[in-house]
């Protein structure tokens, strides 16, 4: 059965408001994230439909707290809370957050190069 442990996953992504670690389990990615500072990265989701995220997530958030945000409501989740995300959401984190989240990889590398086209530009 495939996994993923966090000390085994090499960090991919770190930057001042991020630090992420990534591993393929099947057609889905587990990511290991944590921000050590808020971050609302709305800008950098411009340019996918919506300028939102249209990838579902589901995650446990192991430390702080996250908020996802709709057109017409948004949803917080804290330390201990298990989370799906669905499509059309923007992310809003708080400083000292951990995530464990599940992503389908197809969908996640569509968002992944619009989001990594923005930073590049930022």
């Amino acid at each position: 059965m495939p996994s993923a442990n966090l000390a085994a996953t090499p960090v991919a992504v770190e930057i001042p408001e991020l630090t992420g670690r990534y591993a393929a389990v099947g057609d889905y990615t587990v990511a290991f994230e944590s921000y050590p500072r808020d971050v609302d990265p709305a800008p950098y989701f411009a340019g996918l439909p919506d300028d939102r995220c249209q990838c579902p997530h589901w995650g446990v958030v192991t430390a702080g707290e996250i908020t996802f945000r709709w057109d017409d409501h948004s949803e917080t989740f804290r330390a201990g809370d298990a989370y799906y995300a669905g499509p059309g959401h923007l992310p809003l984190l708080t400083a000292g957050t951990s995530i464990v989240e599940f992503s389908p990889t197809a969908e996640l590398d569509k968002t992944m190069a619009v989001v990594g086209a923005n930073l590049e530009r930022a």
